[in-house]
This record gives structure tokens, C-alpha cells and sequence, in this order.
């Protein structure tokens, strides 16, 4: 009998480290770990390096491959020494707002679609680039390397290479790489930047990036979204839907996907295909804040949202909290309408928060099939879809069946496939089964419909879309 073969993969988020000891032939989790990162939009990456330890002791001294995923987009900015200049601007850091407008008119936003895939908002790499440059010149001055979060850790995993590296999905999300092209715009960051530092090699999805100092081999990493789409196997007409940190729409495509305007990002995924992909920036902080105004914890919300009407009694949010990406509004704030002595209850506040949430996610599915992509089925991950309230309502809002996996790390899961994939040396990822708790079909009742057309008016009247 063959020893077993174990790889590992890492999901390096915003909230926090996670790891996966996979088995790289079948899938079977061996083992999991987990270590928190510091709250805010602007970490010092050192954090990230200790949550990754934490995670691993051993350095993974028992896998045979090792692969990172990470959140996406983030500027880590290091000077010649490899030390990092300056905090990592997250992709959640809105700073860069006007840095991020004057680059759409600068160059038209149909320009952006076509030359780049993805049209910019302040969450991109590159808008933070042009605040560095306009805001810290010092700093820009001493900045030697441009890296990602992935790219960092997988760095420091290789033992700091003269040569860092990347892969093509998280290289998509920086603005200044091509996706129609495949390749890195330097004029872009020169104009933005005032010079070139040194950018990561963009490694293919089954190319391997060194060796861990216990030997192990590692890929080459992907951003977070790339890495839940392998995690997934999602198939032709499958979309995701993730409730975290953030909120994500995406699918796998065989065709890019250019979109003017801006809402519909044409990035790559981590096969060598594309992932056209919406974000929010409001997600399951929508339900967990809520649940903060009301005093109870996670579980009586999701109970409250339960109990009351299905259409929150006549009230509506518009949970622009935090400001949002998909729509564009870095400057918005929440808002709740239809308010009366009647319907201002503990239920129907907590309903209207995951109405809200859902509604959002389902003006971008309306996105993504605008773009002639077929949605036919949602797979709905992330920490908030273990609301019971959210699973029960998705369907209906999303007006689309509804596969609810069993609850998992997609991300690190999916970078175990990847290091599982460049052990192999093999043209295509290892198959493993993928594993469904529950799904539902779409009923259309009136009252779905009812809070959509709702929520489309608050939008209109507060924001003119």
C-alpha cells in the first residue's frame, strides 16, 4: 500500500489565517488550523507572517506541497533592504477613491474593459499606487518591490528569493496587468507611480514557486476568489456567491469578459481560464452589526430574521455601511426606509438586514448575466450562509436554485488542490468530491418580488441607479 501523499493550503483572509492538511489524492481533510488577523484596512503584513506560523509550527514539515491563497489586491510596498515602507493598504482601505476616479476619466472607462479586464475602483492595487505616490512621496521614493499579499507570503515561505512571484489571477486584480494581454502594463505604473519597481514573475496555475524550508514544494499561489472557484470544481453554469468579509459573484469562463461599466470585473481564475467576478464590501458584517443594534448574539439573530414577515414588514435597508465597491459608492452609508411605530421590531429589523444582503447579491447575479453568463445554480459559501434566515430567503431573492455546500475553508481547500495539482505534474487538477448539505428552488412569491422591486427604489432615490 502507498504511504499517504499530504499537501497543505493556506487562506490568508482578512480577518485571518487559515490551513488545510488535504489528502492530495481524494480530498480528505486531515487536519485544520486557524489564527486570527488584526481588524482595520491598513495591516502591518509582519501579522500575517505570525498568523501563518501560528497555523503551522512545523513550517508543514509533513506536507509534500504547500500553496497560498489570499485576499486579493492588497499594496505590500517593500524597500531595497525587503523590508516592508509602509502598512499593506487593504482592498477594503477606500482611500484612494479619488485616485481611483481620476484614473477612469483619465483614460475612459471602456479603455479600462478592453486594454486591462477590470474598470478601477478604489479596492484595486493600483489606485493605491497613485494615493502612495500623491499622499507619502517619501515612501513611494523608498518602495524598491510591489507585492500582493499572496506573493509576500509565499515569499517569505521560499526563504525571501531574489525573484518573488505571483500567479495570473491575483496579478488580474491589480489594474496594471492585462488580462486580454497576459501581461504587466509598466506604462500604467509609471504613470501612476513616477517609476517601475520590481514586480512578481506571473506564474502559470500548475507552476511551482520554490521550496518551503522543510523542503516542500510550492505553488504558486492565487488570490482568494481563484482559490475558492478550485475549491468548488465549480462546472458550466455554475455561479458562487460567498458571504464573508466581503460578498463575491463568480463563475469560470472560457471567454474574458470586458465590462464598462466597472461593476463586472474580468480577472482570471486559477486554471488558466477567467473569473469574472462582482464584489461588495458589505457582506456578513450587514448581519453581525445588526445583531450588535440589537443586543443578541449570532444565533438569536438568525432566529429573529426567522420569525417575523418574509418581507420585513414594509422595511427595507439599503446596507451601504462601510461605504461600497459593487455599486461604486466609496462615500455611501446605510440606510433604513419605510419606518413605522408598527414595523420597527427586533424581527423585522434583523429580516431586513438579510433582505438587504441578499438583495445586493442578487443585483449582482443580475450583473453577471448581463454579460450573456449563464447562472443556473448558486453555490452559496461563506460564514454567512450558515444562517438559517439567509438559506431560507436565497432562492427566492436570487430568483435561482440553490446548492448550499457543506460548510468548508473553499479557499484553502482550493489551494491544497492547487499544490495537490503542481505535485502531480499533471495538465488538469485532481478531481476530489465535492460534498452538498442542502438545496431549495426558486417559488416566486409576490413578496420576493415585492422587496426587490423595494430595494431597486431606495437605490434610485438615494443614489440615482
Amino acid at each position: 500500500m502507498n504511504p499517504r501523499v499530504v499537501v497543505s493550503g493556506i487562506d490568508s483572509s482578512t480577518q485571518s489565517c487559515k490551513a488545510l492538511t488535504v489528502d492530495a489524492e481524494t480530498g480528505e481533510i486531515l487536519a485544520r488550523a486557524s489564527a486570527a488577523h488584526p481588524d482595520g484596512t491598513a495591516v502591518d503584513v509582519r501579522h500575517w507572517w505570525q498568523a501563518l506560523q501560528d497555523c503551522s509550527p512545523d513550517g508543514f514539515s509533513a506536507s509534500a506541497a504547500v500553496s497560498v491563497s489570499a485576499q486579493q489586491h492588497g499594496l505590500v510596498a517593500l524597500g531595497a533592504d525587503g523590508k516592508p515602507v509602509y502598512d499593506a493598504l487593504l482592498w477594503n482601505d477606500t482611500r484612494s477613491a479619488p485616485q481611483a476616479a481620476h484614473l477612469r476619466e483619465q483614460f475612459g472607462a471602456e479603455w479600462w474593459a478592453e486594454q486591462i479586464g477590470v474598470v478601477p475602483v478604489p479596492s484595486f492595487t493600483i489606485t493605491k499606487l497613485a494615493w502612495l505616490a500623491q499622499h507619502e512621496p517619501a515612501t513611494a521614493d523608498r518602495t524598491a518591490t510591489i507585492l500582493l499579499p499572496h506573493d509576500w507570503l509565499t515569499w517569505k515561505l521560499a526563504g525571501m528569493p531574489e525573484s518573488p512571484t505571483t500567479d495570473r489571477s491575483d496579478a488580474s486584480g491589480t489594474g496594471y496587468f492585462s488580462v486580454p494581454e497576459n501581461r504587466y502594463r509598466t506604462d500604467l505604473v509609471q504613470e501612476v507611480f513616477g517609476k517601475v519597481p520590481k514586480l512578481p514573475k506571473v506564474l502559470a496555475a500548475n507552476e511551482t514557486a520554490g521550496r518551503t524550508a522543510t523542503g516542500a514544494l510550492l505553488a504558486a499561489g492565487c488570490g482568494d476568489n481563484a482559490g475558492a472557484a478550485l475549491g468548488l470544481g465549480l462546472q458550466p453554469g455554475e455561479v458562487a456567491v460567498s458571504i464573508g468579509t466581503s460578498g463575491t459573484v463568480f463563475t469560470s469562463t472560457p471567454q474574458p469578459v470586458a465590462d464598462p461599466s466597472g461593476a463586472v470585473a474580468g480577472f482570471a481564475d486559477a486554471t488558466g481560464q477567467n473569473l469574472p467576478l462582482l464584489a461588495t464590501i458589505n457582506a456578513a458584517r450587514i448581519l453581525s452589526g445588526t445583531a450588535q443594534l440589537l443586543g443578541v448574539d449570532l444565533p438569536e439573530f438568525d432566529r429573529l430574521a426567522g420569525a417575523g414577515p418574509l418581507d420585513a414588514g414594509g422595511l427595507t435597508l439599503v446596507p451601504y455601511f462601510d461605504g461600497e465597491r459593487t455599486p461604486n459608492l466609496p462615500d455611501a452609508h446605510g440606510t433604513l426606509l419605510g419606518m413605522s411605530r408598527a414595523n420597527l421590531t427586533p424581527e423585522n429589523l434583523a429580516r431586513t438586514a438579510v433582505l438587504g444582503l441578499l438583495c445586493m447579491l442578487a443585483d449582482a447575479l443580475d450583473s453577471l448575466r448581463s454579460q450573456g453568463i449563464a447562472a443556473n445554480r448558486v453555490l452559496l459559501i461563506g460564514g454567512g450562509s450558515k444562517a438559517a434566515s439567509v438559506r431560507n430567503a436565497a432562492a427566492d431573492i436570487l430568483a435561482t436554485e440553490i446548492l448550499v455546500p457543506e460548510p468548508e475553508e473553499y479557499v484553502a481547500l482550493g489551494a491544497a488542490r492547487q499544490a495537490a495539482w503542481a505535485l502531480s505534474g499533471d495538465p488538469e487538477p485532481p478531481q476530489w468530491e465535492r460534498r452538498i448539505s442542502t438545496s431549495s428552488e426558486p417559488t416566486h412569491p409576490e413578496w420576493a418580488t415585492e422587496v426587490r422591486g423595494r430595494f431597486a427604489r431606495a437605490k434610485e432615490l438615494l443614489y440615482g441607479i
